[in-house]
């Protein structure tokens, strides 16, 4: 493969990668329209022709790890040594 290939592969590949993130954000941009839409429906629900659009807040509580362990280096230590262990 020449470089003038190699070349016009890199500025092909670019001008995919450039168009792909435009069509990500206006796919961004839609479904922020469609759940603002169904926010003053109040509605988790579209039904429009042969498509049902759902939007649901999901409410997630994580342990967070990197806190008790910088927190509690210690007890961190000893759980995860006897955990490992069993």
């Amino acid at each position: 493969m020449s470089k003038n290939e190699i070349v016009g592969m890199i500025e092909t590949m670019n001008n995919y990668d450039e168009l792909a993130a435009k069509a990500t954000a206006k796919a961004d941009a839609i479904r922020d329209t469609l759940k603002a839409e169904m926010l003053r429906q109040q509605t988790e629900e579209l039904t429009a022709g042969a498509y049902i659009v759902r939007y649901t807040s999901v409410i997630s509580n994580r342990f967070d790890s990197t806190t008790l362990k910088r927190l509690y280096a210690e007890l961190y230590k000893d759980f995860t040594l006897r955990y490992l262990a069993n």
